[in-house]
């Protein structure tokens, strides 16, 4: 339910601070005293689009603030969740909106928020009624959702969604390969050009890896051979070599061992170095033998070299790159060469999610089917104690071409609010008046399955006379038993019948005009009763307290 309500500089509000009661609560006052605004506050925590010209004249900003108390938030809870909002404490939702000059923020349980979550969160918090919206009783979506509801069929209805999405999504992969057009010879002949051109090339990851080193040796043999083989003469020349020197010097310290011990210690690391010289020998001799002067082998790596880099230039710059063109290459003739086989899968999915669709739809339409004469009957009981004794209603389910996104079947509410007159669909219905009625049956016999915690009616009981609107008020009590009812009105009969009663008036206070709300008891709620029965006076104080009697 709806505990509070904060609204700041909103139209002729310059600041109001509402803690409703559960129940019925209706809420009078004068035309243009504010009512209005109570309504577009709610409106605008719920999600609706503001614009700056609600601020209050002379004001930077207004703020509407609410708080609900939620007796099953799990629901609510999730899709916070999945948004990264903190969950409700307690079942505690608190929502505020601050319209200003340059735009709008929203938050959830102090968290900004977007325009859209604020508006999937309100749809589940609030079923708001006024004259103009009950002409969405006549969209089929809507009519297909207050049957559902009524059957309480949730699961099979998500069932079915599910496997509809699945059908769609089957379908769109089909009918996509299907009718893609096929590649050309040419762009299919440049697709095998590709791939036999890096295959033809025999690079391999291991070749790619030294062959530039091994092409700069290559080439600059000569000037290599000119460098290692001085070097080579250095390590182990004819008896200037280094070798040749230490190995004297080896054999020299050996014999001064022999004659002193304590030599060992520094004569041991001399022969170090001689085995390292000996192994840098080995290595020298190895690279000049390896040395390619070959002007054939020369050729042939800058061939190599060349075709590497034409590669690089066309498929990528590097061995990575080419190789994944190639498989890129491979694939999209691959799925040439297999669409006959992707089609033929593609089909069999196709048919395997519309059978699995089917039996959904089944399922649904026999418990709609089922439901349909309940919702008939608990409809006409209703609509009888409304005004309407000898009408007819009737929910008509008529089988569609082929599924689509609410079921197999399509329908549409007949009503014949007269005797003798045909059933017509409700769309037809010229009265607002009739169709607002016509709606709060609808209510009243969804009042177990609906789990909306508020109900807001907003003077749905305009173009009804006296006893009718005594009629729809005794409704509107009866769903503050299992939901909180708001109902701004215009008439007594309705106002009295509310377990709480508020009034909204205009007064003038330094100099401008505000909007006050207060809750009516006693003495002042039959002198708003005579005022709303446009009379005074003994009798006139008579006729309201026997409103509020009964």
């Amino acid at each position: 339910m709806l505990a509070l309500l904060k609204i700041q500089n909103l139209a002729l509000v310059d600041e109001l601070v509402w803690e409703p009661c559960a129940g019925f609560l209706g809420i009078t006052g004068e035309t243009g005293a504010g009512k209005s605004v109570i309504m577009g506050g709610i409106a605008l925590v719920l999600g609706e689009r503001a614009d700056k010209g609600l601020i209050r004249s002379g004001e930077t900003q207004c703020c509407v603030s609410a708080m609900f108390h939620l007796p099953h938030p799990a629901a609510v809870n999730a899709w916070l969740e999945e948004a990264g909002v903190p969950p409700c404490e307690e079942g505690t939702l608190i929502i505020r909106r601050v319209i200003t000059a340059t735009g709008n923020r929203q938050f959830i349980n102090s968290t900004p928020v977007t325009l859209n979550l604020l508006r999937r969160i309100g749809s589940g918090l609030v079923d708001m009624h006024h004259p103009e919206a009950h002409r969405s009783l006549t969209a089929p979506e809507r009519q297909l959702d207050l049957l559902d509801a009524y059957a309480e069929d949730a699961p099979l209805l998500r069932a079915y969604t599910e496997a509809y999405q699945a059908w769609t999504e089957a379908r769109r992969a089909h009918r996509e390969l299907l009718e893609s057009e096929m590649a050309t010879e040419r762009e299919l002949d440049f697709l095998r050009h590709q791939v036999e051109e890096i295959e033809s090339a025999g690079f391999t990851k291991e070749e790619i890896a030294g062959l530039e080193e091994r092409w700069q040796r290559a080439r600059n043999s000569s000037r290599l051979r000119d460098t290692a083989l001085p070097m080579l003469q250095l390590v182990e020349g004819d008896e200037e070599g280094l070798l040749t020197q230490l190995r004297r010097l080896v054999r020299n310290g050996r014999d001064l061992e022999r004659l002193d011990a304590s030599a060992a210690a520094w004569i041991t690391p001399i022969e170090s170095m001689v085995e390292e010289l000996e192994d840098l020998d080995d290595k020298l001799r190895d690279y000049l033998d390896n040395l390619c002067a070959d002007p054939a082998a020369l050729a042939a790596l800058e061939e190599r070299i060349s075709l590497l880099d034409t590669l690089k230039r066309k498929y990528g710059a590097d061995w990575e790159a080419i190789s994944a063109h190639l498989e890129t290459c491979r694939e999209k003739l691959a799925e040439v060469d297999n669409r006959e086989d992707r089609l033929a899968a593609l089909a069999e999915e196709e048919e395997r999610c519309r059978a699995a669709l089917l039996r959904s739809a089944a399922a649904l339409t026999a418990a709609r089917k089922k439901a349909a004469p309940r919702l008939e009957r608990a409809f006409l009981e209703h609509a009888a104690q409304l005004g309407f004794r000898r009408s007819l209603f009737s929910v008509n389910l008529q089988a569609v071409e082929s599924p689509g996104p609410h079921g197999a079947e399509g329908i549409d509410f007949l009503f014949g609010p007269n005797p003798g007159e045909p059933l017509k669909p409700l769309r037809l219905i010229a009265s607002s008046g009739e169709l607002a009625r016509v709606m709060l049956a609808l209510k009243s016999a969804l009042a177990k399955q609906d789990d909306t915690p508020l109900l807001v009616f907003d003077e749905i009981d305009a173009n009804v006379g006296g006893e009718i609107a005594r009629a729809v008020g005794m409704k509107m009590r009866e769903l503050g038993r299992d939901h909180q009812v708001i109902a701004i009105t215009h008439f007594p009969q309705v106002a009295a019948l509310a377990d709480h009663h508020y009034l909204i008036a205009k007064h003038t206070e330094h100099g401008r005009t505000v909007s006050r709300l207060r809750e009516v008891r006693d003495d002042d709620r039959i002198a708003e009763l005579m005022r709303m029965l446009g009379t005074n006076g003994p009798a006139a104080a008579a006729h309201a307290r026997a409103l509020l009697q009964g």
